[in-house]
């Protein structure tokens, strides 16, 4: 875990964005599937979901991407530093929370018994806002701190460049005066 947070932790964190990027990019064509071209929800599956419709039902993989995010939320922490980590660590508290919703979710689907009085599995804030729009707001809430702690941790202040034990931030040698 220690050459993660310290050599690898560019790769890791560039790997990670693009995970979260296609993960983004599902929703965002699930939603304009219907928004914009007025699909029926159930019909709306992103772009894998088109080919394979079971892991848009599936909770077992919603459940999965979100234990994933969570699990690398925390294993890729320790190489931020000051404000970076601040940042950091919101994405994580809430994608701690967006990964209990899921869980409740997955419980309902393994045992077949949709909680709060609800004919399909249903989350606490799914009690107020439809999925699509709720998992769009959850991946916006974490997906915003993550990217200004990547950017704060790119572009540390002295003190965190001082802190700093990752290869992420690479400083420019200082040009050597020419000899006259």
């Amino acid at each position: 875990m220690s050459s993660l947070n310290h050599r690898r932790h560019r790769a890791a964190l560039t790997v990670f964005l693009a995970v979260t990027l296609a993960h983004w990019a599902e929703h965002l064509v699930q939603a304009y599937q219907i928004w914009v071209l007025g699909w029926p929800r159930p019909q709306a599956r992103g772009v894998l979901g088109q080919f394979y419709p079971w892991l848009v039902k599936s909770e077992w993989m919603h459940y999965g991407y979100a234990i994933v995010m969570l699990v690398l939320l925390f294993a890729l922490r320790p190489g931020f530093v000051g404000r970076a980590r601040t940042w950091w660590t919101v994405a994580l508290v809430i994608q701690f929370w967006h990964h209990i919703e899921h869980f409740l979710l997955l419980v309902q689907a393994q045992t077949g018994h949709a909680f709060f009085g609800k004919p399909v599995p249903t989350s606490l804030l799914q009690l107020l806002y439809p999925r699509v729009e709720l998992h769009l707001f959850y991946n916006s809430i974490v997906f915003i701190p993550m990217i200004i702690g990547m950017y704060l941790h790119l572009r540390p202040n002295r003190r965190e460049l001082a802190a700093a034990q990752c290869d992420c931030v690479r400083v420019p040698a200082r040009p050597v005066a020419a000899a006259v």
